[in-house]
């Protein structure tokens, strides 16, 4: 929310008020006097007005996950655990998923309790590419290369998936680099040429790879340069 809005929302102000603290010096975010009422205020922002703490603020939060098959990307559901269960850290109703993996799916997901740095990961604008190990049931064809680079049509949503590179590692195994993420995307892409997908693995997305180090379940913060790298300017 605006900085502007956001004062003037306080039940004993309006929006000359904002604007008179504003131009006054009043209004501090994490300490430092600020005057431009388009400051976007995020969730982790102390805000203080004169001696008036409108908002505490709270610290960003990053996580690096190397998800299990059989746990599912929510924060709770009836039937299954999910991978929020994985994390022994407290105020876990804070975090959320930034993109999702299936239920039998595994490898790299990220957790955050950071809504805007969420968002532009996972808007299709950032094209970030994300790369996946595939295992399948019969043998991957050189056609299937140029048949993913090309884009394949999805009569469900009536739209055509943007190019995907392949590189064919063995008979039946396979890296594919996606730089969007339809519903089970990459297994649909296959049973295009009805060849069953039994391993998906997530490996990297952008340049967020997960940690080798990291055991199926086991976590970790996510380093400054992987803040910072995993979100496009």
């Amino acid at each position: 929310m605006r900085l502007d809005r956001f004062i003037s929302n306080r039940p004993t102000l309006n929006r000359l008020d904002a604007r008179m603290h504003l131009a006054h010096g009043h209004v501090r975010i994490n300490g430092v006097p600020v005057r431009d009422g388009r400051y976007e205020v995020r969730f982790f922002d102390r805000v203080e007005l004169l001696d008036e703490l409108l908002q505490p603020g709270k610290a960003a939060r990053y996580f690096m996950l190397h998800k299990p098959v059989g746990y599912v990307s929510a924060t709770q559901h009836p039937d299954h655990p999910t991978v929020i269960d994985l994390l022994n850290e407290q105020d876990k109703d804070d975090l959320h998923l930034s993109g999702r993996l299936d239920l039998n799916t595994s490898g790299l997901m990220l957790i955050t309790n950071d809504g805007l740095w969420s968002r532009r990961l996972t808007l299709p604008g950032s094209k970030l590419p994300k790369v996946y190990y595939v295992e399948t049931a019969n043998p991957i064809l050189p056609e299937y290369a140029s048949t993913f680079a090309a884009g394949l049509y999805f009569k469900f949503e009536d739209l055509t998936t943007l190019p995907a590179h392949l590189d064919i590692l063995s008979e039946r195994s396979a890296r594919l680099t996606l730089i969007e993420g339809r519903y089970h995307q990459v297994k649909r892409m296959f049973g295009h040429f009805r060849n069953q997908v039994l391993h998906l693995h997530r490996e990297r997305i952008g340049p967020i790879v997960l940690d080798p180090a990291l055991a199926p379940g086991e976590y970790r913060p996510l380093t400054a340069t992987e803040i910072a790298c995993g979100v496009p300017a």
